[in-house]
């Protein structure tokens, strides 16, 4: 199965699966043993947890090659991806210019099998300073809090993940944001 091509054409479909499988009755930390997650498994879940918990929300950027690989390819929600890590730094970096309190400190659902997991979240913030558009349009801050449930896909190889695919939902993110 090609991984790369079912989660790019489907993601949304894969996303949804694995919240159905969680939802469903699939306990935290599933994996394809019937429930109980092999070594690996559960050190990629727990790399995940300090990743968004600590890593990210602490903007701590020098930590991420510790869940990350150097030639990471990221797929954001918009549709667009990116590769390398050093990009992905500088995106995430983006997210903090005009929300600096954002931050995601649960993770309500973990799934791993084999060399793949999947965790909802929640990603919050409050929008307190400017947003520079790619246009160059600049949108005052408006104190606006926002939160919003997210999730990620990651595919590990050597300890990091290697592929990472992101989930949110851009318009209720923007309608929060009182931009949209």
């Amino acid at each position: 199965m090609d991984r790369r091509r079912l989660l790019a054409t489907g993601g949304a479909s894969i996303g949804a699966l694995a919240l159905s499988a969680v939802v469903g009755g699939t306990t935290a930390d599933a994996s394809t043993g019937g429930g109980n997650p092999t070594r690996t498994e559960k050190q990629h879940l727990k790399t995940f947890d300090e990743l968004d918990f600590d890593v990210f929300s602490n903007q701590k950027w020098g930590r991420l090659h510790e869940s990350h690989s150097r030639d990471v390819r990221v797929h954001w929600p918009d549709g667009h991806f990116t590769d390398g890590i050093d990009t992905h730094i500088s995106d995430l970096k983006g997210l903090f210019v005009y929300a600096p309190d954002t931050n995601i400190k649960v993770h309500p659902h973990r799934l791993a099998m084999g060399e793949l997991t999947a965790v909802t979240g929640v990603m919050k913030g409050t929008f307190t300073r400017p947003m520079t558009m790619p246009d160059g349009q600049v949108i005052q801050p408006n104190g606006k809090k926002f939160e919003l449930p997210m999730a990620t896909v990651g595919h590990w190889r050597g300890g990091v993940m290697n592929e990472e695919w992101l989930y949110w939902d851009n318009a209720t993110y923007y309608a929060q944001l009182g931009i949209g």
